[in-house]
């Protein structure tokens, strides 16, 4: 019979759809189902809406996505928890400073005249305003791993390019380089292999604080890593105070007295702070070179 069907092309089939469905039925559904099938993968390319449907509504397929979506929901949940807390700070500090100063923050929008530019360390535990009580317009900011100051030579960097603008634009009259106990950057650098070349963004960075590891190991040999670290953390301050001088706008205020160099250390283990300033006449700018200080004070 399926001879004389394909036999007979104008055989009209109506009167034997009955007899065509029990033939073809498991076929005729078969092909059906695949063409619904690519039709939802072709929209789904087009429409992620529709992906993201066709995945929910097919067990097989959305396996993984069941799986995984509590821990997707958690995560942004807790995401929109931050900015809830976010926003109430924000708020707060509108009604309690903003609106309680708005002649200063006015000021502040037409032009600011900060005294200070700090270079501080990245970390999250030591940020400046909150240690020393900068307030908005007191002190420009940049912020790098282990708060290190590249040489002139070095090349450009958000670094000098932040300290290029507070010096010959704003003329700040304070540099102020912090650095901190517990630096992750410095226990990096003192980690280092001479030999090893990385491709690491953080070690590249950090082997411009070299000549303060080298310092430190010449001279606290006999210390275990964690002394030589705290070491390091507070010479490789002085070395950047000592890079500053080699930028020659930088060089040029000093001398005329319109600009100090200051370093700084927080001890965040037990809240004290060591504040210093370079002795430009005491400083040289040899190849060894040797930092000078004079003020050195100590906060507790």
């Amino acid at each position: 019979m399926a001879q004389a069907l394909f036999q007979s092309p104008s055989m009209d089939l109506s009167n034997n759809s009955s007899k065509a469905s029990d033939i073809f039925g498991s076929q005729l559904r078969s092909l059906e189902i695949e063409q619904t099938q690519l039709r939802f993968l072709d929209s789904s390319k087009r429409n992620p809406t529709v992906r993201l449907k066709a995945l929910m509504e097919s067990p097989g397929l959305a396996q993984d996505t069941v799986e995984n979506k509590p821990k997707v929901m958690r995560v942004g949940k807790e995401v929109s928890d931050h900015f809830k807390e976010l926003k109430h700070r924000f708020l707060s500090f509108k009604k309690d400073k903003y609106l309680s100063n708005l002649e200063h923050y006015k000021g502040l929008a037409e032009a600011q005249a900060p005294k200070f530019m700090v270079i501080a360390c990245a970390d999250s535990r030591v940020c400046p305003s909150s240690i020393l009580g900068f307030q908005p317009g007191e002190a420009f900011v940049v912020r790098n791993v282990a708060n290190l100051v590249p040489p002139h030579g070095h090349g450009p960097t958000e670094t000098n390019a932040a300290l290029e603008f507070a010096v010959n634009s704003l003329e700040v009259e304070n540099l102020l380089v912090i650095g901190h106990s517990c630096c992750g950057g410095i226990k990096a650098l003192m980690s280092l292999q001479d030999e090893v070349i990385s491709s690491s963004f953080t070690k590249s960075w950090v082997v411009l604080g070299k000549p303060a590891r080298l310092q430190t190991e010449a001279a606290a040999s006999d210390l275990s890593f964690d002394q030589q670290c705290r070491h390091c953390e507070k010479e490789s301050i002085n070395r950047s105070l000592m890079n500053l001088l080699t930028y020659p706008w930088i060089e040029e205020r000093v001398i005329r007295g319109k600009l100090s160099i200051h370093g700084g250390y927080y001890d965040f283990t037990d809240c004290t702070f060591e504040k210093w300033t370079l002795d430009y006449k005491g400083s040289t700018m040899k190849s060894d070179s040797s930092c000078s200080i004079k003020n050195r004070e100590f906060w507790a």
